[in-house]
């Protein structure tokens, strides 16, 4: 029994240890250390509690499989959960030698802030159009860069920091605001 439950166990811890590994280096690099150092630590008890558990069980070949499919598993996890979450900001810088209005106008529109350079290229004039937005928002923006301007050249950067700028009004957080409510009362 324990050539199945124990790899299966293992697996399974592995899988959720280096998921938080993975999310937790992106928090590093984005300045959450509270986040980080919190996944950290269950990331690390997790990992020696199942290290424990191969090295008490060394002769059972599937438990250390178990472990690498873990790693493998985990990896791909995390970077699914990631992309879900969509954390922070990104630089999209736009190139195009058509003309960008329409695009430009669309993400004001939008409330995006857009900053518009003109410069020359290998092939002559161009347009350089920068936008720092929430990595949430990536993918319909991208949407409509290929709607206005599908040649248009473009490259996604993450953003660390921002000092402020124009970005779209948040929705209205009732939770947020019955928080200040209470604190102003006291």
């Amino acid at each position: 029994m324990d050539f199945i439950i124990l790899p299966l166990i293992i697996f399974l811890c592995r899988v959720v240890d280096v998921t938080m590994g993975t999310i937790r280096v992106i928090f590093v690099s984005k300045g959450y250390r509270v986040g980080a150092a919190l996944l950290g630590f269950f990331e690390i008890f997790i990992w020696i509690t199942v290290i424990g558990e191969i090295m008490s069980g060394a002769n059972n070949i599937f438990c250390y499989l178990a472990y690498a499919a873990g790693f493998a598993t985990g990896n791909y996890v995390g970077i699914f959960i990631e992309n879900k979450l969509s954390i922070g900001l990104v630089v999209v810088r736009i190139i195009t030698q058509k003309n960008s209005d329409e695009l430009i106008n669309f993400l004001r529109s939008e409330n995006y802030g857009v900053t518009v350079l003109e410069a020359t290229g290998s092939t002559g004039k161009v347009k350089i159009i920068f936008t720092i937005i929430k990595r949430k928002n990536l993918k319909s923006v991208v949407e409509n860069i290929n709607k206005f301007n599908p040649k248009a050249f473009y490259s996604v950067e993450d953003v660390r920091n921002v000092n402020e700028g124009v970005f779209p009004k948040k929705e209205f957080d009732f939770m947020k605001a019955k928080a200040l409510t209470h604190k102003k009362e006291k």
